[in-house]
């Protein structure tokens, strides 16, 4: 009788294995299991035990470990924290490359970011910029604008960084006016995926772009922009490429759209 109840408990502790293995093995392919699993199940259960937010947790790792005023130790530990510890939806170090190289080829004097998260790529494209450029960033979300505002200080970029704080279709027709924006040269879309097609047209229609300014799309494949995809690589008004890549921290498909505004 034993024997048979230590076999049947065996039976079961190897299933339970085999289980939590395939699981492991899906998360680290599947980007919706992933997802599901970082920004549901772990996200919510982290932040219930430690009575505080991912993002929170990922500032204060920058504060205790980076260096201040220096640009690329505040990537590097932000790289750390989100491919060791917690996954974040920042653009990371492999796609970071994509969008370093685009804004060291464009130079651009006047740059626009849709949404700003924890201020990573904030601080990826700042501390490219020449003297007297200026990235106008925009969060929608009042946590993340407040923790994004620090880290670019501690950064050592905020004489760069202007940080607007609201929803994307409300600050897009205000550039012009309230913030003195005659055209932006370049626009890094990084917010709700829903809203990529509709704010790239809202800055048609508030005459931001000019010839040559570029847009680059992060996201594209997953959680994917199927509307924009769509609306961009079908307007005879901007000339695309496609950049195939990773989803941040994970070995999962994913690519960035560069659109070129021909006027």
């Amino acid at each position: 009788m034993m024997l048979e109840s230590s076999s049947v408990l065996l039976f079961i502790v190897f299933v339970l294995l085999f289980i939590s293995l395939l699981f492991v093995v899906l998360i680290r392919k599947n980007g919706t299991a992933a997802l599901i699993w970082h920004e549901i199940i772990k996200e919510k259960i982290t932040n219930f035990i430690m009575n505080q937010s991912k993002e929170r947790r990922i500032l204060n790792f920058v504060l205790q470990n980076a260096v201040r005023g220096d640009p690329c130790s505040v990537m590097e530990t932000i790289d750390k924290y989100c491919s060791e510890k917690e996954w974040a939806m920042n653009v990371g170090d492999v796609k970071g490359v994509i969008l370093d190289k685009t804004v060291e080829e464009i130079n651009p004097k006047v740059a626009l970011e849709l949404g700003t998260y924890c201020g990573y790529s904030a601080v990826r494209i700042a501390r490219l910029l020449k003297a007297g450029a200026c990235l106008l960033t925009v969060e929608f979300n009042p946590e993340f604008a407040a923790i994004a505002k620090q880290m670019i200080e501690f950064a050592g970029v905020q004489d760069k960084v202007k940080l607007l704080e609201g929803p994307s279709e409300v600050i897009i027709p205000q550039l012009k006016k309230k913030y003195e924006v005659d055209t932006l040269d370049f626009v890094f879309v990084d917010h709700w995926k829903d809203r990529y097609a509709p704010d790239t047209i809202l800055l048609q229609e508030c005459s931001l772009l000019r010839k040559g300014s570029v847009l680059l799309a992060d996201n594209i494949i997953f959680p994917g922009a199927p509307e924009f995809v769509k609306y961009i690589r079908n307007n005879p008004r901007f000339q695309c490429s496609t950049y195939p890549s990773y989803l941040e921290y994970m070995k999962v498909q994913d690519a960035m759209e560069k659109a070129v505004f021909l006027g």
